[in-house]
């Protein structure tokens, strides 16, 4: 299992006793924007390694249109891959293993923070 699996697993049981039927579109939102602000970090980290080097890969807007897709692309397969039996095997692997604790404010946050960092990384 990933650390994405385990952290949808994570969000999935803490919205399941709150939100019975919407649990699993809450940690599926929640893995896409963590994994959509992870790539969005990475995209800025290039971007401004690749300007201090004066090097002119590709234009803004494709740059733009190429994260956009990107996190089509990231939704779709968290999408088909937690949806159905998928998520009901690693409801059983999971069901067998004492539950991950995390810190669910700082959860919440990591986005956030993902995106921050990459605009400040744009910004350099």
């Amino acid at each position: 299992m990933t650390v994405f699996d385990q952290l949808f697993y994570y969000m999935f049981l803490r919205f399941k006793t709150r939100y019975k039927q919407k649990a699993n579109i809450i940690a599926l939102s929640y893995t896409s924007a963590l994994q959509i602000a992870l790539a969005f970090l990475l995209g800025c980290f290039f971007a401004a390694f690749f300007s201090q080097l004066h090097v002119d890969a590709m234009s803004k807007d494709k740059a733009w249109f190429f994260i956009i897709m990107v996190s089509l692309f990231i939704h779709f397969k968290n999408w088909i891959q937690y949806n159905g039996k998928t998520r009901k095997v690693m409801n059983a692997k999971f069901n067998k293993k004492k539950a991950p604790k995390y810190n669910f404010a700082l959860l919440l946050a990591l986005p956030i923070i993902c995106i921050a960092m990459g605009v400040l990384l744009l910004q350099a």
